[in-house]
């Protein structure tokens, strides 16, 4: 296999929560794909998309596949890289500032890993490294 693109697909209770959330944050809003189903946000260089689709629109769509309670598992921990330490740093500051919650603290992992783990207004994880 070889496909053209990949990019993922989230459930999420609150359309507008999450736009503000991630729009707060400053990832750049994908907009052709936007609609009162989906919010859609580019991250990264490479432009990876994530969809944030309202819950009962992803379940209809999958048939029998339930989603997880994402306060109590996690379906998938995406990893951002930032350019340093202090970066790291003001991230988790601007994540707590636009009401994401700080899972674990920013702190050294062995001598070459400085990060934390967040997760978004519907508990969506991510994990934030300088390496």
């Amino acid at each position: 296999m070889k496909p053209k693109m990949i990019w993922s697909n989230l459930a999420v209770a609150n359309l507008e929560r999450t736009y503000k959330f991630y729009s707060e944050l400053g990832f750049t809003p994908n907009g052709p794909h936007t609609s009162d189903q989906l919010v859609s946000f580019f991250f990264g260089e490479k432009d990876f998309i994530i969809h944030f689709f309202l819950q009962h629109i992803l379940e209809s769509n999958l048939k029998d596949i339930p989603f997880c309670d994402t306060r109590k598992a996690n379906e998938i921990v995406f990893t951002l890289s930032a350019d340093s330490k202090d970066q790291v740093d003001i991230w988790a500051k601007e994540i707590e500032k636009a009401c994401g919650k700080i899972i674990s603290e920013p702190e050294s992992f062995g001598e070459n890993y400085y990060g934390f783990v967040f997760a978004d207004p519907d508990g969506h994880k991510f994990n934030v490294f300088y390496m």
